[in-house]
């Protein structure tokens, strides 16, 4: 859970080539969200999670606190902090990609006394938010009944892996599911035709009860469906052979939702969330964008569009 207040960048998890190793659950969105384009703008920014006890969760802490001052995990006894390991291949100065990825995850939800206590900090810091991002990886941190706890009227942004139907109660503002998230919800393949995804995204947009809708595409860009506007489709921004799509996601929807906080609309913030993830997914490893790469996609933008 991402807390943002005041106005609009990462724990850089970066580690040797052949492996890196990060927890899922907590800094994954933290890549893009305490960033250095967050700082340029003074955005202070709340991450809420829960962590075991063990080192490396005690240095995803370090490294997040180091970016805010706001970090708050709670510590679990005899759980299991998700977390993911990928094994990169290559040739001596070649790209290394990734072979193989292996998931720990714990066999249970994070305990009931625990999400009280993250639901009641989320409260308390979501006060004078100017919004709130639930990253939901149904694990128990970031449940349908936490995030709907939240009693501020800002933008509440959502990505929720397996879940997203359950939210459709919870006051949630806007969601970024990827093209496959949308087709396995509604058992329904999109492929090219565009006249389905308009379907599955306007069918998704009103029962969810959502103001927006991004859906990212891969290389086909995104579509923003919008309440009493029509569907927008978005061009990829950049190359379409990326180089590591590791947290491009996570890029897109922390970009969504700090323009938001800064007062975006729904398209200017999907337009600056393609720039942020045709960025990062051209770079090797889980990679950050900075206030100066957006400012120049930007820039570049809008030439070519005279």
């Amino acid at each position: 859970m991402w807390v943002i207040s005041s106005s609009i960048s990462s724990y850089p998890a970066k580690s040797p080539a052949s492996r890196a190793k990060l927890p899922s659950s907590f800094c994954a969105t933290a890549e893009l969200a305490l960033s250095p384009a967050a700082a340029r703008t003074r955005s202070i920014i709340s991450p809420i999670s829960a962590l075991a006890f063990f080192p490396l969760a005690r240095s995803a802490t370090t490294g997040l606190a180091s970016r805010s001052s706001n970090t708050s995990a709670e510590k679990v006894r005899g759980w299991t902090t998700p977390t993911k390991t990928r094994f990169l291949a290559g040739w001596t100065h070649t790209t290394e990609q990734q072979v193989l990825r292996v998931d720990d995850e714990p066999a249970e939800l994070v305990p009931a006394p625990v999400q009280k206590k993250i639901a009641k900090k989320l409260r308390d810091r979501s006060r004078h938010a100017r919004a709130v991002l639930a990253s939901d990886y149904g694990f128990g941190c970031a449940t349908p009944a936490i995030v709907s706890s939240i009693s501020d009227s800002s933008p509440t942004t959502l990505d929720s892996r397996h879940s997203l139907p359950a939210f459709s109660q919870a006051g949630i503002t806007a969601a970024t599911p990827n093209e496959s998230e949308l087709e396995a919800l509604y058992q329904r393949r999109i492929g090219n035709d565009k006249l389905i995804l308009e379907e599955l995204g306007r069918r998704a947009l009103g029962e969810l009860d959502l103001n927006a809708l991004l859906v990212t595409r891969g290389r086909d860009g995104m579509a923003l469906f919008e309440q009493g506007q029509p569907a927008r489709l978005i061009s990829i921004f950049g190359s379409e052979e990326a180089v590591d799509v590791t947290g491009a996601g996570d890029t897109v929807i922390a970009v969504f939702t700090l323009a938001l906080a800064a007062g975006a609309t729904y398209l200017e913030a999907a337009h600056l969330a393609n720039y942020a993830g045709g960025i990062v997914v051209m770079k090797r490893d889980t990679a950050t964008v900075t206030c100066a790469e957006l400012e120049n996609a930007v820039r570049s933008s809008a030439t070519s569009m005279r």
